[in-house]
């Protein structure tokens, strides 16, 4: 039999693409103990073109934030986040690293390489090949014993005697070589029975179906053809007891019956051999089907007569009749329970040809290929993206695409590791440093829209008695802060000095004296304090029309502004919709739309926001309203009254409440989304009566406008 080429060995590294056949093998001599094969990576020796996914936990919670904050689940963004990849940003260091959805793609392309090189030819002419080779190797034996049957000192009769008997026995052999059939299987089944005169043939006949029954019986059961090589009738028995006992215990589960485990755990003890590994009934499925898939496809794959004389082969390879129609029984009771099916056509397109093993191995590289691509497209969590085994890739794919995986595995275990994230039962939740850190960026974003110096520091634009130093200085006065310019003192008791009589400086000169008028002190910027309460419309109406993402980019904006830069300042955020609730600042991020509330009830959002500011001493008290729409609800005798269009008394309410707002000194400013006149004219009677501001504000500008008008009243006079 001629040798298989190298592409037949679905290991091959003719059959990788170079990054993924010169890396070192796991249990390389050069690892320390105990690490070489550890776990599911694969350690190699650094040759400078690794690639290393050096991103940091904050760089991907910023990339998953913008869906984080769209769809309020953390759990529904890592999966967006795992499909799509982690994208650094322009000018950032490192490199990107793929999606699920690119490594799908990439096994696609994979696959398609491989259907388009090969074709499904005479994928047993090799056999054929090998079997001709045999039986000439035979027939040349028998004519090398023919010219030599005789020994060159028998006599005439005794030669002719040996010649004859010779000539008649390499007759017989000759007839039975003649009279073996064409097909293959026919043909095995003929040399089995064949008393072979030549040694040579008959090892190369042994070994030929050693390696067809490892090739073709194995794909069954993992060393099958060992245990019926030779075996007894006694052993061939337990290996049909194995067969029918599996094939029963499928029989129950597509029946509906699930086997019990103790079942189970019987056949594994007595038949764990042929599945190395196994624990469950499932494990059994799963390493049967992978095995017999490949030359299920094979079948699927061929012609009608290419069937015909592959099965054929594989009867002869099992002389055991009983034991042959068990196999059948138990690939049929296979193929019924399996979702798919055993084994699938594979469309094979190319012009290399392959052998019968060649095909074994492509198919089950094939076969593999779909398993992971299966994987991957289940792997919506991160939990299930931690089973699939970036070996597996790296033998598939690349070094690349391993790498990638083992990236995307380590997302969420660092997103953990650093404290952003959080598990609470089976969900993950932002931290309260995750949810500063989300702020942070919407907060960066927003003011990078604006232009340079729009607006100004925090501070009003007077001098006063207390608040932060500033870096100009003035002569001391009694009654200021004794915020000390000691460079400045120094300097005018040096000047001082420097001016005064001769004599005076002779008599000093070690020294310096101060006098009351050498003392600076710094200027101090006086401080506003304000509390405010967000009122955030979250009506149905705001997500139809766009509007619910850009106001919860604000709110979460306006919190981390005075988190971080006007820590003094108070913020409360009061989410309306039919009622008003409170939103604590640490669950905006995932804050979610209220997707089955009607009603826009302003009313009850200020009854609360009045409620809240009177909690508080802040000198300047302030609501900001975020709506789409005029107010369609108002309670009334504890009752929620809701109408649209609105009513008068809806909108008599709501007034009333503003009215309240106004005498305790609550100012009122209004960020509208929408120009309908009906919203225009409520806010402008609103707007009148309580002497706030209105605004109108696409969604895109929302967080420009309300941030410089914060930031901008923090400049008033007190």
């Amino acid at each position: 039999m001629t040798g298989s080429a190298p592409h037949d060995d679905p290991s091959s590294a003719d059959d990788l693409p170079p990054s993924a056949a010169d890396g070192l093998p796991p249990d390389s001599p050069d690892l320390p103990p105990g690490l070489a094969g550890h776990g599911p990576y694969r350690y190699a020796r650094w040759d400078g073109r690794q690639r290393m996914p050096d991103f940091s936990s904050e760089e991907v919670l910023d990339a998953l934030s913008d869906d984080l904050m769209e769809g309020g689940d953390l759990d529904d963004a890592l999966a967006r986040l795992l499909q799509r990849g982690f994208g650094r940003p322009t000018g950032a260091q490192g490199d990107d690293i793929a999606g699920l959805d690119d490594l799908l793609e990439r096994l696609a392309e994979r696959r398609r390489e491989l259907l388009e090189r090969y074709k499904l030819g005479d994928v047993l002419s090799d056999v054929r090949e090998e079997l001709d080779a045999i039986v000439a190797t035979e027939r040349r034996g028998i004519e090398r014993r023919l010219a030599g049957s005789a020994p060159p000192d028998a006599s005439a009769s005794a030669d002719e005697a040996l010649r004859k008997l010779a000539a008649d026995m390499a007759e017989r052999h000759r007839e039975r070589l003649d009279a073996l059939p064409d097909d293959i299987g026919e043909r095995i089944r003929g040399l089995r029975d064949y008393d072979f005169l030549e040694p040579a043939a008959r090892d190369r006949f042994e070994a030929l179906l050693d390696k067809l029954g490892k090739q073709v019986v194995d794909s069954m059961f993992q060393g099958m053809a060992d245990a019926i090589k030779g075996a007894t009738p006694e052993q061939l028995a337990a290996n049909r007891e194995m067969v029918r006992d599996l094939d029963q215990l499928l029989r129950e589960r597509l029946d509906g019956k699930e086997p019990s485990q103790d079942r189970i755990d019987a056949f594994l003890s007595r038949h764990g051999g042929f599945f190395p590994g196994a624990k469950t009934l499932d494990d059994i499925v799963e390493q049967l089907s992978e095995r017999m898939a490949a030359m299920q496809s094979l079948l699927a794959s061929m012609s009608s007569d290419q069937q015909s004389e592959l099965r054929s082969m594989m009867d002869a390879l099992l002389r055991d009749d009983r034991l042959r129609w068990d196999l059948a029984q138990l690939a049929s009771t296979l193929d019924q329970l399996l979702p798919d099916g055993l084994g699938q056509r594979m469309r094979f397109s190319g012009q290399e040809p392959l052998t019968l093993e060649g095909a074994l191995a492509q198919l089950a590289r094939l076969g593999r290929i779909d398993r992971l691509a299966a994987q991957l497209g289940d792997a919506d969590e991160p939990g299930r993206l931690a089973a699939v085994d970036p070996r597996e890739v790296r033998e598939l794919l690349d070094a690349e695409s391993a790498q990638d995986v083992a990236a995307l595995q380590e997302l969420t275990r660092r997103l953990e590791a650093d404290g952003l994230i959080e598990r609470r039962g089976d969900r993950l939740e932002l931290t309260p440093r995750g949810a500063r850190r989300v702020g942070q960026r919407v907060l960066d974003e927003l003011f990078a829209r604006l232009k340079r110096d729009s607006f100004g520091g925090h501070a009003i634009d007077r001098a006063g008695l207390g608040g932060e130093p500033e870096d100009t200085s003035v002569p001391y006065e009694f009654g200021r802060p004794f915020h000390l310019d000691l460079q400045k003192t120094l300097a005018n008791a040096l000047g001082r000095e420097e001016n005064a009589p001769a004599t005076r400086r002779a008599r000093g000169a070690a020294s310096v004296t101060l006098d009351p008028a050498d003392f600076a002190v710094r200027e101090a910027q006086e401080l506003t304090s304000s509390a405010t309460v967000l009122l955030l419309d979250m009506s149905r109406s705001m997500l139809l029309r766009g509007c619910f993402l850009a106001a919860k980019k604000v709110a979460i904006a306006l919190d981390t502004l005075i988190r971080t830069k006007y820590p003094r300042d108070q913020l409360h955020v009061v989410g309306f919709a039919y009622h008003a609730r409170e939103i604590r600042p640490g669950s905006l991020a995932s804050l979610s739309w209220h997707g089955y509330e009607y009603g826009t009830n302003l009313q009850h959002g200020l009854m609360l926001a009045r409620t809240l500011l009177a909690r508080s001493h802040a000198t300047n008290r302030e609501v900001i309203v975020i709506t789409d729409g005029e107010p369609t609800a108002h309670f009334e005798n504890g009752q929620v009254e809701f109408a649209y269009p609105p009513t008068r008394r809806t909108i008599t309410e709501t007034l009333k409440e503003v009215g309240r707002c106004t005498r305790e000194g609550i100012t009122i400013n209004t960020f509208m989304l929408e120009r309908s006149p009906a919203l225009a004219e409520f806010v402008d009677r609103m707007t009148k009566l309580n002497r706030g501001r209105a605004f109108y504000a696409t969604p895109e500008r929302l967080g420009e406008f309300v941030l410089v008008d914060y930031v901008g009243k923090k400049q008033q006079r007190v």
